[in-house]
């Protein structure tokens, strides 16, 4: 068993053509691919998505008093 990782690319047509020299014996063999698209250097996806914890708190009380009180504590 061999395990290959390498880079290529896709034709226009949309065929992926593979020449791997192996060193194992002629016969049948299984082959996996895992097809993973290379995105751009520039340009990566986020990671997650959290708009839906996007909000907006109201708060009760004087935030710069409770500000001081936490410094206060240290």
């Amino acid at each position: 068993m061999e395990i290959l990782k390498l880079r290529t690319k896709i034709d226009e047509s949309g065929y992926l053509n593979l020449n791997i020299p192996t060193q194992l014996a002629a016969g049948d063999v299984n082959i996996v691919v895992v097809l993973n698209p290379v995105s751009l250097e520039g340009k990566q996806q986020p990671n997650y998505d959290f708009s839906d914890l996007v909000g907006r708190l109201t708060w009760r009380g004087d935030a710069v008093g409770v500000q001081r009180n936490l410094r206060d504590e240290w």
